[in-house]
């Protein structure tokens, strides 16, 4: 039986990290006493100290986590403490977790530096873990080619121009260009998990992905409708919360949509355009546009998430 003093003693930043949203790599410190206790810790996470390919892969990503914060973080070799990047005097990965707790059980004295460090280190760690672990990292090739597949069928070159042709005939529109995103390595996203405060692989949405240019305003809005009417993109699947429209709301659209259909003659498309323009100038301060905020946009502002006091 706990005592009873004992019983409403809580580690204020586990539990909430568990039952109050803060993020894992946004504790400051770990609270690991023993090697005993950095065990267990490890094996909960996921990995078995005593099996040789799960330790290797562990320092695997000890390496990858160095790596980062030296070439894509800016941090030098020579800031981070010699003890924690080299594998013969580091040892034991267990003592980053002792040191990341302040612990004196690793066999050095844990100085507020190798505190900081440890933690960093952990952290990197932590996302890379995650990052190479995720369904898409283990079947990325089957799902780049679910996905781009029927996209590129639907695309057709003649000479200079690409067209957005349906398989049945009926619908040609016209692209200035089409293009795949480049698939996001580990490092780009290991920088967005460190960025982020909820730190899931699951989450980072942006791994693949395709651009079609167009033309004009009401070329894009028919190359959402095309994609959608093909079965290209199934809009039940949208993700409300991921979404950007920054060309025009779609409400007005809808009217001067409406408008157009009425007009006899039919309108040139440059006229078109201009009426869409009128039209979204008339409107003013009434014009929603979906804006997906992206605060963690580029590399930097990972760095002031990584090393704990920052």
């Amino acid at each position: 039986m706990i005592a009873m003093p004992a019983r409403y003693n809580f580690e204020f930043d586990i539990l909430n990290s568990v039952a109050g949203g803060l993020s894992a790599i946004d504790i400051p410190k770990l609270n690991i006493k023993t090697l005993q206790e950095a065990s267990s810790f490890v094996q909960s996470y996921g990995f078995n100290l005593e099996d040789p390919e799960d330790l290797e892969r562990l320092w695997y990503y000890h390496r990858r986590a160095l790596v980062l914060m030296v070439e894509r973080l800016g941090f030098s070799e020579s800031e981070i403490p010699e003890i924690l990047r080299d594998r013969k005097t580091l040892a034991d990965l267990r003592h980053l977790l002792l040191w990341a707790s302040h612990s004196k059980d690793a066999g050095v004295e844990g100085s507020r530096e190798l505190q900081r460090w440890s933690c960093a280190i952990l952290r990197g760690m932590h996302v890379f873990v995650h990052s190479e672990n995720d369904l898409f990292s283990s079947f990325s090739e089957e799902i780049q080619s679910q996905i781009l597949t029927p996209f590129q069928r639907a695309i057709a070159h003649e000479g200079e121009r690409i067209w957005l042709k349906s398989p049945r005939g009926l619908t040609h529109i016209q692209l200035d260009a089409f293009e795949v995103k480049p698939f996001k390595t580990s490092s780009s996203t290991v920088i967005k998990l460190l960025a982020k405060p909820d730190a899931l692989a699951m989450k980072i949405f942006d791994k693949l992905g395709v651009r079609f240019v167009t033309e004009s305003l009401f070329d894009s809005f028919q190359v959402i409708r095309f994609l959608v009417e093909e079965n290209l993109m199934s809009f039940a699947h949208i993700m409300p919360d991921q979404s950007s429209n920054n060309m025009y709301p779609v409400g007005l659209f809808i009217q001067v949509c409406e408008k157009l259909r009425k007009r006899n003659p039919a309108p040139s498309p440059g006229e078109v355009n201009q009426i869409f323009e009128d039209s979204l100038r008339e409107e003013g301060a009434k014009a929603l546009l979906l804006r997906k905020l992206n605060e963690q946009s580029g590399g930097t502002s990972s760095l002031s998430n990584l090393l704990p006091g920052n």
